[in-house]
């Protein structure tokens, strides 16, 4: 594993740190009055003015007409059905599903990667996509509290629909993902997607006494729109420009290790032998999945041996 590999390891790490953190504080914003589709809407158009202040410290680069539109399309897949879904869903179910329905991703993107860009299905990636997908399970499971609320079944298919648009996202828009930098891309995405999610929010966002909140509410907001987004998607797209889609989204293994982490830290949840067993699968999975071989590299050993 060269340099250029542990950065974007490192960087996915981090975003999906902060996504892990997200959840609980979200849903506590909520909690407070803050509804789904008004949360949605403060990391959107939140995030697009982050980044075109950024844009203004770094160099400028020019987008031809035809991505710009595919920018478009990959923001529609990318952050508003997947921010619009996953935050309107989890105000409907409880943490505790949400991040079931997380684990989904990396089977998605698995299948979606061999249907559109012909990676192979090596029994490494669907070994580690296993024991990933089981930790998670398991730890999750064994954070499941008697006065946690039930989740919903719309909750539930919106959640899952997030996943399966940013599975799609990763797939299918790899390769104009790596033509640009960070920032040009998240800029012009974040500001589709605000442009898009507008007219959905808009009644729940203007009728909202925004001044009623206390500053505690504020900082969760806050939180989600600046770490759980702008710079959570930072360090996302580093990752994604140099990893294969199905190693980015076995990242999404670590929000609930995050969470249960955090808990623990808190006071809120003790750390036993159950938990390590998850985390100890979690990290193995991310790792066999790693270890395996992609389209290019199967490839050039088959040259190699002609």
């Amino acid at each position: 594993m060269n340099a250029k590999d542990i950065k974007a390891h490192l960087a996915l790490l981090g975003a999906a740190s902060m996504w892990g953190l997200m959840s609980p504080v979200g849903k506590a914003a909520m909690e407070a009055g803050v509804s789904g589709l008004s949360l949605a809407n403060m990391r959107m158009i939140g995030a697009a003015c982050c980044f075109w202040i950024t844009s203004l410290f770094v160099k400028q680069e020019k987008v031809n007409h035809h991505d710009l539109l595919m920018l478009f399309f990959a923001s529609l897949l990318g952050i508003v059905c997947n921010q619009g879904c996953f935050t309107f869903g989890l105000s409907l179910t409880s943490p505790v599903d949400a991040s079931i329905v997380t684990t989904t991703m990396p089977i998605v993107t698995m299948i979606l990667a061999a249907l559109f860009l012909k990676e192979p299905v090596t029994p490494k990636k669907v070994t580690g996509i296993f024991l990933g997908s089981v930790g998670a399970l398991v730890l999750i499971m064994s954070n499941q509290g008697g006065g946690e609320k039930e989740g919903g079944i719309l909750g539930d298919a919106l959640c899952v629909m997030a996943q399966v648009s940013f599975a799609c996202y990763l797939t299918i828009f790899k390769k104009l993902i790596a033509r640009y930098n960070v920032i040009t891309l998240m800029k012009w995405m974040f500001t589709y997607a605000a442009i898009c999610f507008i007219p959905f929010s808009y009644n729940d966002f203007s009728s909202t006494d925004w001044a009623a909140f206390p500053l505690e509410v504020w900082l969760e907001v806050g939180y989600v729109v600046l770490f759980g987004t702008y710079v959570a998607y930072i360090l996302m797209l580093v990752g994604q420009k140099t990893l294969r889609p199905t190693v980015v989204s076995m990242y999404n293994y670590m929000q609930p290790v995050v969470g249960s982490s955090v808990a623990v830290l808190a006071g809120m949840a003790s750390f036993g032998w159950v938990k390590g067993i998850a985390a100890v699968l979690i990290f193995t999975g991310v790792y066999v999945v790693t270890q395996s071989k992609s389209r290019a590299q199967m490839l050039a050993e088959r040259n190699e041996n002609r």
